[in-house]
């Protein structure tokens, strides 16, 4: 989808990071937006930045009533959606065994349910507008790595690269002209480090040995080399570009071809933490 101008993109988790970053590179090409968070004052920071025309809809896409509410708004405000991002996401590290059924059902819910409801919602609408359109979905490096302490993301961000792989099949043999991304940054600066902010008190309980690994994850993060506005200018450039796997920092494909190497000849998985430490060792 080369050509942007004029046509309507929504973006959830658009209240921070690489979720306002993809808004913000949405509006300069003269893009309508469509802002979805939990976080209001962050949506409205959000749409005062960018300025243009925004729409703000308060949305938990865990729930997939909200997220179909979502989709309702966009259509009854705008006529269509050319270009959903399902960029939302949240994590909680720690150790496995020790990782709380709230810590999964909460990364699970945000990062893998959010995914599904927003194609559900979308897709369909999408088919029946017709045209061109295109569906980013946000996973990770750790989509294709295995990181320790980190599995409830990993599972997640792993449930969302082959989500999006079958979602591409489907699509091509459905013979729309609806394409999709798959979206990989590697550590970036921007909150997903205090995603707990906005956890559900139904939902607190967390993972009891979580602070070492917290601490290792919140040094990757503010020490990444690219930022939210690298991420998003990448992004589009590969949307117009009809470029299904998006990775932003190249050194991730080389420990892909580690774990396949591992895969393929039948070795234990290497560690992709630098050095083969834990986190907590790595501190």
């Amino acid at each position: 989808m080369k050509e942007l101008k004029g046509k309507v993109a929504v973006v959830t988790g658009g209240g921070s990071g690489i979720g306002r970053a993809l808004a913000a590179a949405c509006a300069r090409e003269g893009m309508k937006i469509v802002l979805a968070d939990v976080d209001e004052p962050g949506m409205a920071e959000t749409a005062r930045q960018i300025g243009g025309d925004v729409l703000s809809v308060k949305c938990d896409v865990s729930k997939g009533e909200q997220v179909e509410a979502l989709a309702q708004r966009a259509f009854e405000r705008f006529g269509a959606a050319h270009l959903l991002f399902n960029n939302a996401g949240v994590a909680a590290p720690g150790p496995t065994w020790t990782s709380t059924l709230q810590d999964w059902e909460w990364t699970l819910g945000i990062n893998v349910m959010g995914v599904v409801h927003g194609i559900r919602a979308f897709v369909p609408r999408m088919i029946a507008q017709g045209g061109e359109a295109h569906i980013v979905n946000t996973a990770s490096a750790a989509g294709h790595l295995s990181v320790p302490g980190s599995s409830s993301y990993c599972v997640s961000k792993h449930g969302v690269v082959t989500l999006s792989e079958c979602l591409h099949h489907e699509l091509r043999v459905a013979k729309t002209a609806i394409r999709v991304s798959v979206l990989s940054p590697a550590f970036v600066p921007t909150g997903i480090g205090t995603s707990e902010r906005n956890r559900p008190p139904e939902l607190a309980a967390t993972n009891p040995l979580a602070a070492p690994y917290k601490a290792w994850a919140q040094r990757a993060v503010d020490s990444g080399k690219l930022c939210a506005a690298d991420v998003a200018r990448i992004t589009l450039e590969a949307v117009k570009s009809d470029t299904f796997y998006i990775f932003t920092h190249e050194h991730t494909k080389s420990a892909i071809e580690v774990r396949f190497a591992d895969i393929l000849g039948g070795r234990d998985p290497t560690n992709p933490v630098p050095h083969g430490k834990t986190p907590s060792e790595a501190l």
